[in-house]
């Protein structure tokens, strides 16, 4: 790995991106350590490494301007090494719908430094963009740094030992933000359950009231899978009006996982965010608007003061 780049590229990263990953790399890490109850399980969780998470970063480049504005998940197998191709493009189809100006400019992964094993996936996304950006993020948390635990790579090929190789070399960059953005970054700052205001305590009774409904209806499944297995041993009698209503409410369960629904279920996500961008924007317009209503309001009552004085 070299120290810096010599393309000459210049690299924008919205604080979106930062959330994304973020916000993927915590929910991968709560699904894969369950809470263990012995203090023996507790420091095998706790010794294990920490999960790493792949996906795709887009934006536009200008020239030699890049501007990375949004980001998506992948599905990577770390164990073969193999990148599902597939999703990756649904996915970047369903983005382009909504965003028909970004393009795929790379992708994210989480660790504290680049793997030799990452060179394989940056290889297999040059078919798509052929300099693709690679970007990192650091989980760990170092209260001693200051700055950003994100580094942006770039790949360039160099001659080592007599043989070229491709190499990732570090790039500089800047964070560049729109007003919405500032915005939601602060709302979602403010959302502390530390805080005791009236956001958090929303945040808070929003949270409680999915994670009650989800173990309800866990609780509900587990009950009547109990009961097809007691059936099924013939530990109760079969009662053929009680199995029709179960299986009534099992043919609803694989919809949710079609790909039908996935795809309208992505297409809403995208229009909601869409509003709620539009939603932004015309807010900050509107505050705008007043801000140079005032402004002209003043500015003539001053010309007006100065041409009296001048008359006089």
């Amino acid at each position: 790995m070299a120290s810096s780049s010599s393309s000459g590229l210049t690299f924008k990263l919205h604080p979106l991106v930062i959330v994304n990953i973020s916000d993927h790399y915590t929910r991968i890490k709560s699904q894969s350590q369950p809470s263990p109850t012995s203090s023996a399980a507790k420091d095998a969780v706790s010794s294990r490494p920490p999960p790493r998470v792949f996906g795709c970063v887009i934006g536009i480049q200008r020239g030699r301007t890049v501007e990375i504005f949004n980001s998506f998940e992948l599905l990577y197998d770390v164990s073969t090494h193999s990148l599902d191709r597939g999703f990756l493009e649904k996915k970047q189809e369903l983005y382009k719908k909504v965003f028909p100006h970004f393009y795929v400019l790379g992708w994210y992964s989480s660790g504290s430094d680049a793997q030799e094993s990452d060179m394989q996936i940056h290889k297999a996304l040059m078919d798509i963009n052929e300099s693709p950006v690679y970007l990192l993020l650091n989980p760990s948390i170092n209260h001693a740094q200051k700055d950003l635990p994100v580094t942006i790579y770039e790949s360039e090929l160099h001659v080592i030992d007599g043989i070229p190789q491709l190499i990732f070399v570090r790039s500089s960059y800047t964070i560049e933000t729109v007003e919405a953005e500032r915005i939601s970054v602060d709302h979602v700052a403010h959302l502390k359950p530390s805080d005791g205001g009236s956001a958090a305590t929303q945040l808070a009774a929003h949270l409680t009231g999915i994670h009650s409904a989800i173990k309800m209806l866990n609780s509900r499944i587990r009950v009547l899978h109990h009961y097809l297995l007691a059936v099924q041993k013939g530990d109760l009698p079969c009662e053929n009006s009680l199995l029709r209503q179960v299986s009534s409410l099992l043919r609803r369960l694989p919809t949710i996982e079609s790909d039908k629904f996935q795809d309208d279920f992505l297409m809403e996500y995208n229009d909601t965010l869409l509003i709620t961008y539009l939603a932004m924007f015309t807010n900050c317009s509107s505050t705008m608007n007043e801000l140079v209503d005032k402004f002209s309001t003043a500015y003539d009552r001053h010309s007006r003061r100065g041409g009296r004085a001048a008359f006089i």
